[in-house]
């Protein structure tokens, strides 16, 4: 054998090792491989580890993701005003008390589940988290709010103007706005009210389903003055299922009237 073929062949054993050991640790088997050959590969691996190995290399990730809440790192530096604001939003979060959990996602697009939402103190909150975080939030509002001679300001704030007209389908009109902007974080309230409800609001559901972008959940637990970045879930077209899984976020959170927040 070749001096070559020998080198290659001890820096391919050495890979698969590296893989099975440290890699894929969750593998849990070490048989011989029987279909490849070689009791010098078949000591080094077995077939289910590199069929694990394959599915880490073509997998898609997966749809609902738990985000690691041990730190709060926000979005990319923005200008000299983004970080003044952010200044301001941490003092106001600190002095109210609030800790902030999980690190911004890189998801230029997104719908921002923003509850529990049984005050109007949760959207003063909401904005002190995005400043912190570097991020501008949009938000759903009368199209007459953004005509005018305030409504550049308006829309300047975050405003996305929606036409409630008969004629006009809202989530039709929020998927067009996703697909002309180049990062859009839209936070929608799935109570769609302060007032304690039976059951949420799919709209928000559905414009993140049909403009084919992913809800990330927000929890502001006033129960532990917490602001927490828990997850993402792509949705999947089974509304009850995938509901299910988001409502999982907030199943120990307290609103600031906890008797109007349900799950």
């Amino acid at each position: 054998m070749a001096g070559y073929d020998k080198i290659m062949i001890l820096y391919t054993s050495e890979f698969i090792d590296f893989m099975v050991n440290w890699v894929l640790p969750l593998a849990g088997e070490r048989e011989a491989c029987h279909d490849l050959g070689g009791t010098f590969f078949a000591s080094r691996f077995s077939c289910a580890a590199l069929q694990r190995t394959r599915r880490l290399m073509t997998d898609d990730p997966p749809r609902h993701r738990q985000f690691d809440l041990t730190s709060a790192q926000p979005g990319p530096f923005r200008g000299v005003f983004s970080e003044t604001f952010r200044l301001i939003c941490w003092v106001y979060l600190k002095l109210g008390g609030w800790t902030i959990k999980g690190d911004w996602p890189d998801i230029p697009k997104m719908v921002l589940v923003a509850a529990p939402h049984t005050s109007n103190w949760d959207g003063v909150n909401m904005l002190a988290a995005a400043g912190y975080y570097r991020i501008k939030l949009r938000w759903m509002g009368k199209k007459s709010l953004t005509t005018g001679p305030l409504g550049g300001i308006v829309k300047w704030l975050g405003c996305v103007p929606v036409d409630r007209s008969s004629n006009n389908d809202v989530v039709t009109q929020m998927r067009d706005a996703f697909a002309a902007a180049t990062d859009l974080v839209l936070a929608i309230p799935p109570e769609g009210t302060r007032s304690s409800v039976a059951e949420w609001k799919s709209g928000f559901y559905h414009i993140a389903h049909t403009a084919r972008v992913p809800i990330v959940m927000s929890v502001l637990d006033y129960g532990t003055r917490t602001i927490k970045l828990s997850g993402a879930l792509d949705t999947g077209g089974d509304y009850e299922a995938d509901l299910a899984l988001i409502k999982s976020h907030y199943k120990d959170a307290a609103g600031k009237y906890p008797d109007n927040f349900r799950v």
